[in-house]
């Protein structure tokens, strides 16, 4: 298949707003692939490779100077054999190497191309091949049910390796796929509400539990045998000993935990999510040390517990994990939750979660059974740039470049605003249409992708907190960064400061 089908494919998906369409046009693509293509397609749709981690940051593709082909040349296969060069690439030299690698691809990949797969190794593709519509389209390209094909990549936590069996194995294969202790499954995922009240609104009588600001885990245990994996199914056991040395105290054989981990200080209060983070990608222990609380036990000893109710789990859970336990309440009383939400912030963590007690695990899903509530922190900030779209935003101004004030002067080259990160959530059609005529008219420089503008329109931005983040010169990040609206009565003098910003690393 041709590199060029994909692209296609994936403007056809971004154009429309219709689930059903973007469905039929996945479901076409995985139609025609061969059955060694389709792993490597739905890891692009996805803005996900299957290699994982390829070594390439936003700095060395911005960098990157070449000249594109003019006619489509490159097949699939020939893209994940250079992905696999990349993600190969360590050691001396490695950095050149991939430079290298990197400009051999560029050269041989028309502009379409090599924007698809820019943004694809940045994971900015942001068609809205979610996860949802690929399973969607993976059930309509191979005839199989929908609930089948959503189950097996559930339990195998591999959406590529499910879309091959459905389309390329027979039927009883797809329903073999089973919970097995050792390979992860796709954690299940909050909705959101306002107040631990609304959200019990939504589940009745719950588990309302402590929400952490820590970095999601996943632990099997086969015997003395122990697996620690991340959010995303990366395997950190190595990363982590304290971790395993913890689960193999526990009281079973064969287990499967779900939970967060976290860093704590002196005082026992919760380290910045970044020092956890950091864990995380370190090849040896720090002197930081991580400790896990666990919300939920999918299996134990031969026991599947993922059709269980949560009550039946939470039992379970409690047998085994003890005092490793996330700490929680079972109640439908609203002033109760609440209380224990005013403990949880108290204390240092993030909010509550709470959990319908008669729902079962349903991995991958952001259904209504867990609901998170956390307190939303706003800031005004400025627009120092906004970046052209793509797919239904082509030919609009909309990622925006957002900016801090630094009135003492003590960061990077912005004079008196410091870049802190950049979003494009939140902004309805009739914003972006009042971007693109507005900020031409502040327009001081722009590449081929991005309109840098004077620092004078204050946006309102939500965001979770910050991290620690070398990317930008303030030496932060934005977290789940959304734009509120504009500030039209603020002047950038007003905007919220970088010291601000920094101040939430201490908490």
């Amino acid at each position: 298949m041709m590199l060029s089908e994909l692209v296609t494919t994936a403007e056809q998906v971004a154009a429309t707003s219709s689930r059903l369409a973007k469905i039929d046009a996945l479901a076409g693509l995985l139609s025609s692939a061969h059955p060694d293509e389709i792993r490597p397609l739905i890891g692009l749709l996805l803005a996900a490779p299957r290699q994982g981690r390829l070594g390439v940051g936003w700095r060395t593709l911005a960098g990157l100077e070449s000249s594109h082909a003019d006619a489509p040349s490159l097949t699939i296969a020939e893209v994940d054999q250079a992905l696999d060069a990349l993600a190969g690439a360590s050691g001396t030299g490695s950095a050149a190497a991939r430079q290298r690698l990197l400009q051999g691809l560029a050269s041989q990949a028309t502009p379409a191309e090599w924007d698809l797969l820019t943004r694809a190794m940045m994971g900015e593709l942001r068609t809205g091949a979610l996860g949802g519509v690929m399973l969607d389209a993976i059930a309509r390209a191979s005839d199989r049910p929908v609930t089948s094909v959503r189950r097996a990549a559930m339990l195998s936590g591999d959406l590529g390796e499910t879309a091959v069996i459905a389309l390329t194995r027979d039927e009883d294969d797809l329903d073999d796929v089973g919970l097995a202790v050792g390979r992860p499954v796709m954690p299940m995922l909050a909705s959101t509400a306002a107040t631990p009240t609304a959200a019990l609104e939504i589940t009745g009588r719950a588990s309302v539990e402590y929400k952490l600001d820590g970095a999601r885990i996943q632990v099997h245990r086969h015997g003395d045998e122990v697996g620690v994996y991340t959010r995303s199914l990366a395997d950190v056991t190595h990363r982590v000993p304290e971790l395993v040395e913890i689960v193999r105290s526990l009281p079973a054989d064969d287990i499967i935990l779900d939970g967060e981990t976290l860093a704590l200080d002196e005082d026992g209060a919760p380290r910045p999510f970044q020092e956890t983070m950091s864990r995380f990608g370190a090849d040896v222990a720090r002197e930081v040390a991580l400790r896990p609380w666990f919300f939920d036990i999918l299996h134990v000893d031969g026991r599947d517990l993922i059709d269980e109710p949560l009550s039946v789990r939470l039992a379970e859970l409690e047998r085994i994990a003890g005092e490793w336990r996330m700490p929680g309440i079972v109640t439908d009383d609203a002033d109760e939750a609440e209380r224990l939400s005013r403990k949880a912030l108290a204390a240092g963590h993030e909010g509550v979660l709470v959990k319908a007690l008669e729902s079962t695990y349903t991995a991958g899903r952001r259904g209504k059974s867990w609901v998170k509530v956390k307190p939303v922190l706003t800031y005004d900030l400025v627009v120092l740039g906004v970046e052209w779209g793509s797919g239904r935003r082509t030919g609009m101004l909309s990622n925006l470049h957002l900016g801090a004030r630094d009135p003492e002067g003590e960061y990077g080259d912005q004079g008196d605003f410091v870049m802190v990160g950049k979003t494009f959530k939140g902004l309805t059609d009739e914003l972006l249409r009042w971007q693109t005529e507005i900020f031409p008219a502040l327009e001081t420089r722009r590449t081929q992708s991005t309109v840098f503008v004077r620092p004078e329109v204050v946006v309102e931005i939500a965001i979770d907190g910050v991290q620690r983040s070398p990317r930008y010169p303030g030496g932060i990040a934005l977290r789940f960064a959304r734009v509120k609206g504009y500030r039209h009565d603020k002047p950038a003098a007003e905007a919220d400061t970088i010291q601000s910003l920094r101040a939430l690393l201490r908490g």
